[in-house]
């Protein structure tokens, strides 16, 4: 039997620097179907909002579907750090799942 390795759809980091926009779809583990409450959504939104300000970004559209999210972040100057946002997000919200949702994860 064949091994089968995925291509990395990444960029090197360098890349998610500056003054630039990135779209980011991030999908929840087994088709689990957790962005359908409000209170959810809401505490995911805002801690997306402080992780990207703290990295000098904003994110001009987000879209929660109920088994993944599409979010496009982009820097508002040279010292903007979108990989350091995106990464800051998926790991407070995933500490977040583990304490109130342990069922789900990114």
């Amino acid at each position: 039997m064949m091994d089968v390795k995925e291509k990395s759809h990444r960029l090197p980091k360098e890349f998610y620097r500056g003054e630039i926009s990135v779209a980011f779809t991030l999908c929840l583990k087994g088709d689990v179907q957790a962005f359908i409450k409000h209170e959810m959504i809401s505490m995911f939104t805002d801690i997306l909002t402080s992780a990207v300000i703290k990295e000098s970004c904003i994110v001009p559209v987000y879209c929660f579907m109920p088994n993944h999210q599409h979010i496009i972040i982009t820097g508002t100057c040279i010292d903007s750090n979108i990989w350091k946002a995106i990464v800051s997000y998926k790991q407070k919200t995933g500490f977040w799942m583990s304490v109130n949702k342990p069922e789900i994860e990114w």
